[in-house]
């Protein structure tokens, strides 16, 4: 047979497989006909069926409904008759409730009257009590309250006495501070406390002449260790103008702005010559520092030195005098003990380290007497060891003594060998 190719052989199959596909539609079509004509048929009989059953409901149904209506008639008639009855019990019923409400308002009536007053019998009682009580303690209250009072007014009037007694002694005070040479003195013995708080006594002088040759002697003069031999002094000096000061504070407290402007230049005139008489006298240097210290004994009287514009810088820069108020010389003397617990270390160190240079030359020479005594300690064991020798030699001659005599010459040889070990 001759070769056919595929291409040839396509269409025919596609018009056969188009072909067997209508054959099968048409024979689903016809089957799906037959079974639509099946089912009408089925419904038409099912149809007739339910026109059956419903028309023999129907029957039953009025039957059923002629029986409930004789049976809700003869249920009404029974129902009207226990209807009327139970109104009869009712009515019977509520004259008797009427008839025992009646009675027992009237003894809730009487129960009330009886519990009315009796209340108000207890209410009077107890309004009775509570007076008496509340008598009672308003008059130990009042009387704690006199009594707190009396006390009170007694600690017033002792106050008052004390600040009559405190006014006498502030004006004595102030009587007393009016003296300059007093105030002078007020001022220095508190500078002198802040010193003996702080430094030890062979660390400042009182009294003392800080420059040679010369009898101004300031107040008191701190001795700053240094390493020569005479100690460098730092003056300290104590001044209160307190006129100035307290004609300061009277106007700033009036509210004159003048008065206070001028109080404050004369303050601050007052202290520049306080401070330029403290530097021509007491600043020398060598013997002394080249600044001094103007101590100011009242806290107030330093802030107002502060307040005044260029006043600390001034005096510093060109009468080498440095201002301090009763805190700031607090801590400069705390920082000069620091300085002074420096040096003392200082001090110390240099001395430990002449101690360990004296040690090191000590040590040295023991080690070269160790050396010589380990030499003659050698020196002796070896002459110990000749003379354990020489014993040894001793000792085999004596044993040699005791033996039968031998041959003259073996013994010396012996002898020889011996002496040469």
């Amino acid at each position: 047979m001759p070769d056919l190719s595929f291409s040839s052989l396509l269409p025919g199959f596609i018009v056969a497989l188009l072909a067997a596909c209508l054959v099968l539609l048409v024979v689903l079509l016809i089957r799906q006909r037959r079974a639509l004509e099946a089912q009408r048929e089925s419904g038409l009989s099912q149809q007739d069926a339910l026109e059956a059953l419903s028309g023999a409901l129907l029957d039953d149904l009025s039957a059923q409904k002629e029986e409930n209506q004789s049976a809700l008639l003869q249920a009404n008639q029974s129902l009207l008759t226990t209807l009327s009855s139970i109104s009869q019990s009712q009515t019977t019923l509520l004259e008797s409730v009427q008839r025992q409400l009646l009675l027992s308002s009237r003894n809730q009536e009487e129960a009330m009257s009886a519990l009315r007053q009796e209340n108000d019998r207890q209410l009077a009682d107890m309004r009775h009590l509570v007076d008496q009580r509340l008598s009672t303690t308003l008059e130990q209250r009042l009387d704690t309250s006199f009594s707190q009072v009396s006390t009170r007014l007694e600690s017033v009037y002792e106050g008052i006495g004390e600040v009559r007694s405190l006014a006498a002694g502030v004006g004595d005070l102030k009587k007393v501070l009016t003296n300059v040479k007093t105030r002078g003195i007020w001022g220095e013995m508190q500078l002198a406390q802040l010193l003996r708080q702080t430094l030890a006594p062979s660390q400042y002088e009182s009294n003392v002449a800080v420059v040679p040759g010369s009898a101004e002697r300031v107040e008191f003069a701190i001795l700053l260790p240094v390493r020569s031999e005479r100690p460098v002094y730092l003056p300290v000096d104590s001044k209160f103008p307190q006129e100035d000061y307290l004609r300061l504070v009277e106007a700033s407290q009036a509210g004159d702005a003048a008065a206070a402007e001028a109080s404050r230049k004369a303050l601050i005139r007052r202290l520049q010559a306080e401070a330029r008489k403290i530097s021509e006298k007491y600043i020398a240097p060598p013997h002394t520092t080249d600044f001094a210290i103007l101590f100011l004994p009242v806290e107030g009287l330093y802030a107002e030195a502060l307040q005044a514009p260029d006043l600390m810088a001034s005096l510093q820069r060109d009468l080498h005098v440095v201002l301090s108020g009763p805190g700031t010389f607090s801590a400069l003397l705390t920082s000069l003990q620091m300085g002074f617990r420096s040096m003392a270390l200082e001090q110390r160190s240099t001395e430990v380290w002449q101690l360990l240079g004296e040690m090191r030359t000590d040590f040295n020479r023991f080690a070269e007497v160790l050396e010589s005594t380990r030499l003659r300690l050698s020196q002796a064991g070896e002459s110990i060891d000749s003379a354990v020798s020489r014993t040894r030699v001793l000792q085999r001659r004596l044993s040699s003594l005791e033996t039968p005599v031998q041959n003259p010459l073996s013994v010396e040889s012996e002898h020889t060998d011996e002496l040469n070990h």
